[in-house]
């Protein structure tokens, strides 16, 4: 079940963050990027995929606080379904710790694309 809303109150928080950028997303939904690297996107107002290397997706899996992804379960990216109040919220929580790890790959001058950043991981 989808939380009517919940893509807008996503945009509202993600879009205030600095250098952020909402684009189309290939799929549909709107994509989230920090310069070239995608932070995560959204379909609708039910389902919210984001990047992460595997060690952090593991972690996020681990707590129980995304499931890895619906069709690329193997790579570092974890889909969060939006289903009960308070999810977007918990949604930006993600979106935003995707954020600090592209801010952390930015100050070591390694700004990637998401296709750049699914090739790492799959490396490790």
């Amino acid at each position: 079940m989808a939380i009517k809303g919940a893509s807008q109150l996503i945009y509202d928080a993600v879009s205030t963050w600095p250098d952020v950028e909402a684009h189309p997303h290939r799929f549909g939904g709107t994509e989230y990027r920090l310069a070239s690297r995608e932070i995560g996107h959204i379909h609708g107002d039910h389902l919210v995929d984001i990047p992460f290397p595997k060690k952090v997706r593991e972690e996020v899996v681990a707590a129980g606080r995304a499931e890895r992804h619906h069709l690329l379960p193997e790579t570092g990216w974890v889909s969060f379904y939006l289903r009960e109040p308070g999810d977007a919220e918990r949604a930006v929580e993600l979106l935003r710790l995707s954020f600090e790890l592209a801010l952390q790959q930015k100050a070591r001058g390694r700004v990637s694309t998401a296709e750049t950043l699914r090739d790492e991981e799959l490396r490790t």
